[in-house]
């Protein structure tokens, strides 16, 4: 089963390794993991909240579908790497994934019960 490496960020401030099956989305597999990644629209290809950097195991996905990169456009710091956590299915590679800033602080607004009482974030 492909292994996933979440990159640390300002809110996971450990790498995080999840092993996952195949066709689970990167967006699933965060959830899983207890990884901070925005969802401001359920998954449905709707937004850019879930906005990633696929900087290990890139080629290994599939290619991303119209929509995908129309909503892909919406984000910010969109590089080569770009992918939308809730479109981009696992394969059989081992990836390294950075979830953007941009997806984190989304999080932090769409799930504030994860707040802490000094403002901190409770994954």
């Amino acid at each position: 089963m492909p292994v996933i490496r979440f990159m640390p960020t300002f809110l996971t401030p450990d790498e995080v390794v999840i092993e996952v099956e195949p066709g689970v989305t990167l967006q699933e597999a965060a959830e899983e993991a207890g990884v901070p990644m925005g969802d401001a629209c359920g998954g449905n290809c709707a937004c850019s909240t879930c906005h990633v950097h696929v900087v290990e195991g890139f080629d290994s996905l599939e290619e991303m579908e119209d929509e995908e990169d129309d909503i892909l456009g919406k984000a910010e710091d969109v590089q080569m790497v770009s992918r939308l956590g809730c479109q981009t299915e696992v394969a059989d590679a081992d990836l390294k994934v950075r979830i953007t800033r941009e997806s984190q602080v989304a999080f932090i607004n769409e799930h504030p019960e994860h707040r802490g009482r000094e403002g901190e974030i409770e994954v």
